[in-house]
This record gives C-alpha cells, structure tokens and sequence, in this order.
C-alpha cells in the first residue's frame, strides 16, 4: 500500500530514478525543494521505499506541479495517484500542469483524476508542444 509524506533531504537519492524517467527532468527543482525552506512543497510516495514524488508551487490562483514522477518500475501501481490525492487534500486552489502533447499516456491519467486542457503553449518541450491541464478546486 502506497503511503504519501512529505519529502525531506534524504530523499533526493532514491528519488532520483523517478526524475531520470521524465522527458525533461530539471534536478535542480527538486534537489532545492527538498533541501531548502520556501514555497515549493514535495510530496513522497514510499512503499518499502521512496518510489516516486509530487513537487507542487503555490500560485496566486492555482497550485502549479512542475514535476510528478514514479519509477519505472513502480508504475502503474497507483503511486502517482496516491500522490495527487493527498496533494488534492491539502489545496484549497485548483491545480495545474503541462504535459507534451504526444503524451497520451499522462493525458489519459490526469483526466482519469479530473484534470481537463485550458490551453496550448507552442514549443514548450523538446519533443513539441504542450498542454496545460487544470483540475478545479
């Protein structure tokens, strides 16, 4: 059974197989959340171990996910969507991302978990576009 905490220092090690799965990883995002005090807040989910992670930004109307990732190895195991549940637990604002257009695998999990598109933004990965994904509050 999955279990979400918040993540610590000591995480970023057995986190970083989860970052290295996405298709534009930027370590420097999570190595600063978990290591100094501020506004980003990660969210860790362990079964025997740390398996995967939730960095979440606060914004002024909505609640900005930068990065979700879990292991390869851990997929499809309900991990990620322990990770937004407790994320949805804690936000009283709505909650957005960006996911590459070609994704069709993330597109369909975060509609399954009620995220709908508000709109395109042009180039934003390597691979092409991309789509910003809001769930309300």
């Amino acid at each position: 059974m999955t279990r979400v905490r918040p993540g610590r220092p000591a995480d970023l090690d057995p986190l970083a197989p989860a970052q290295a799965a996405l298709s534009d990883p930027v370590p420097e995002l999570l190595a600063g959340a978990l290591t100094r005090d501020g506004p980003a807040t990660v969210l860790v989910a362990v079964d025997d171990r740390p398996v995967g992670y939730l960095l979440a930004v606060p914004g002024p109307e909505a609640v900005y996910v930068p990065e979700i990732a879990v292991r390869p190895d851990r997929q499809g195991a309900g991990h990620g969507s322990a990770l937004l549940s407790a994320l949805f637990a804690r936000a009283d604002s709505a909650v957005r991302l960006t996911v590459a257009v070609e994704n069709e695998r993330a597109r369909r999990f975060y509609g399954r978990h009620g995220f709908t598109v508000a709109e395109r933004v042009p180039d934003r990965f390597e691979s092409g576009d991309g789509l910003v994904l809001v769930r309300p509050a």
